[in-house]
């Protein structure tokens, strides 16, 4: 009977890893893992990069459209809010019909809203075209995890994972600073022809050289049955809340922390190329790090404790002024802090999800953009009302919500550490 369950796939979690781990090697023989994996990372950069395109921006924006730096900071909540209902749809249908029609349709939209947003005449019309590239940019992580938990062991699924979602910090490295040195140069509408073309760029490669689909994946529409199974694991339903609220405190901060400095330092957008420039180093060596958390038996300590301290730095930053590089140091050592937690835990969801891996990776990315929209309505509404000193104490106050869930049911990300 357990040989006979495994063979039709009808259990979208535990035991359905077998006919996962069946189709890996059959997909390992049709490709190099190494060029697939820098096609992969090539289109999940410029569709990052297509998000991150706002905060360097909000400046300029509010300027050009005539409306103030709290509304325009909406367009980051449009986006993320966006890719969170994205992020509902995106795991099923990829888990049941392939990898591959996902992405192609996703870099397909992205491209076009993108560039469609430089000759946007409103701020109407600029929130209507970013939920459509949040719509579709959530398309891209969570199908991005499942094909690589596709053809990668599972000895090594952490550190492929950590690696794919630590160009969060590789993008902030490279895009953010390089955004705001064309926006000084030609104007805000000059990074979203630049972006549009990088994810033309990447919709050729991945049209080229992604795979096929295999012909063993189960085609069937499950979504319903996907996301019941999950969440009936304690572990999932425990780390989405710790996400969420987690990312509150990150993506406040990376929203508000350029025009904070401008608003606050009198520096120009080029100048903040620099600071922006620093803290996504260290941000991406947070990111990278997570490979190393998912793998400690006491990860939900390191999750609680880099939480915590993160918003104590993003409290400093905007509770205290002081010198602007004291602050850039502040911002740098909490973005850095912040950053393990999420890609620590897509990782850690992969030990859970059977053959639903990129169902599992889209509630992790839902908690992680809806921490996203919270995170930037919330600092907006905190800064049009009490200023930044608001969001400091928002940085602070979800953090040590978030460690305190974390610490209360630890040993549901504990208990399967080191199995694989």
């Amino acid at each position: 009977m357990g040989r006979a369950r495994r063979k039709s796939g009808r259990d979208s979690v535990g035991r359905t890893r077998d006919i996962g781990t069946q189709t890996a090697p059959a997909s390992a023989k049709e490709i190099n893992k190494g060029w697939f994996f820098t096609v992969l990372a090539l289109a999940v950069f410029a569709a990052l990069s297509a998000v991150f395109i706002v905060p360097p921006l909000l400046e300029d924006i509010a300027s050009d459209l005539e409306i103030s730096v709290a509304v325009a900071g909406q367009l980051a909540t449009a986006t993320a809010a966006a890719w969170g209902v994205s992020l509902l749809l995106v795991g099923p249908l990829s888990d049941s019909f392939g990898r591959r029609p996902v992405v192609l349709a996703g870099l397909l939209v992205l491209a076009v809203s993108v560039t469609a947003s430089a000759f946007a005449p409103n701020i109407e019309t600029l929130l209507a075209l970013r939920v459509l590239t949040g719509l579709a940019g959530g398309t891209m992580p969570p199908t991005a995890v499942g094909a690589v938990s596709d053809v990668i062991s599972p000895a090594r699924r952490a550190q492929a994972v950590g690696a794919l979602l630590g160009l969060n910090g590789l993008t902030l490295l490279i895009t953010v600073p390089l955004i705001a040195v064309l926006a000084d140069w030609r104007g805000w509408q000059l990074p979203f022809l630049v972006t549009g073309a990088l994810l033309a760029v990447g919709l050729v490669a991945n049209f080229i050289w992604f795979p096929r689909n295999n012909a063993q994946r189960t085609r069937s529409w499950g979504f319903f049955s996907r996301y019941r199974a999950l969440l009936s694991l304690r572990f999932f339903r425990v780390a989405v809340a710790v996400g969420t609220t987690q990312r509150i405190a990150y993506w406040a901060t990376v929203t508000f922390f350029a025009v904070y400095l401008i608003n606050t330092y009198g520096v120009s957008v080029g100048f903040v190329a620099l600071p922006l420039a620093i803290t996504a180093v260290v941000q991406m060596a947070g990111s990278y790090s997570a490979a190393f958390v998912a793998q400690q038996r006491r990860r939900a300590m390191l999750i609680a404790g880099t939480s915590v301290a993160g918003g104590i730095c993003g409290f400093l930053l905007f509770s205290v002024e002081s010198n602007i590089w004291v602050a850039v140091a502040v911002a740098t050592v909490g973005t850095g802090l912040l950053s393990p937690a999420m890609p620590a835990l897509v990782a850690i969801s992969t030990e859970y999800s059977g053959e639903s891996k990129a169902t599992g990776a889209s509630l992790m990315g839902l908690s992680n953009q809806l921490g996203g929209a919270l995170g930037a309505a919330i600092a907006g509404a905190l800064l049009a009302n009490t200023g930044y000193a608001g969001i400091g104490y928002l940085c602070l106050g979800v953090t040590i919500a978030s460690a305190l869930m974390t610490s209360l049911f630890g040993r549901q990300f504990g208990e399967n550490a080191g199995r694989y």
